[in-house]
């Protein structure tokens, strides 16, 4: 049976080229420590925000956004939430999408096409001018 005696239980590891050696607490060796690394998702899948960057024209006239509501605003901070899902296409600026509790946000500029989903909270910074044009979607609209 191997010894599994042989690393102290207080020790650490440490990389040396392709080789693993224990080293004990307290050494001055200089070294290279193993970190893990914290993978996070993008805000957008995480509250199931779905954008469409730089749409075509074609998507465009295919959704008829030209008929859609038009929203401006200039430089603000708005608490925002959406008691239903709603589409938005922005037609000039740029706006940052922090959801609450989060310290993180969403950057959407001119020519993207979102979908902020029903009950999502967010406050939104806007910069400069903005416009978009929206509509809410019905229960059952893809």
């Amino acid at each position: 049976m191997a010894s599994l005696a042989t690393i102290p239980l207080w020790s650490s590891f440490t990389i040396k080229g392709n080789v693993r050696e224990p080293e004990s607490l307290g050494s001055s060796r200089p070294c290279q420590r193993i970190k893990a690394m914290r993978i996070e998702k993008p805000l957008e899948e995480l509250y199931n925000v779905r954008v469409e960057r730089k749409v075509s024209k074609e998507r465009l006239a295919e959704l008829g956004v030209s008929k859609w509501s038009v929203w401006k605003t200039g430089k603000c901070k708005l608490p925002w939430d959406w008691h239903i899902d709603q589409l938005v296409y922005i037609e000039e600026g740029e706006v940052r999408v922090v959801p609450e509790g989060s310290e993180r946000y969403m950057r959407f500029v001119a020519g993207d096409l979102i979908r902020y989903p029903k009950w999502f909270e967010a406050d939104l910074f806007f910069n400069d001018f903005y416009q978009e044009r929206y509509r809410f979607r019905a229960y059952g609209d893809d």
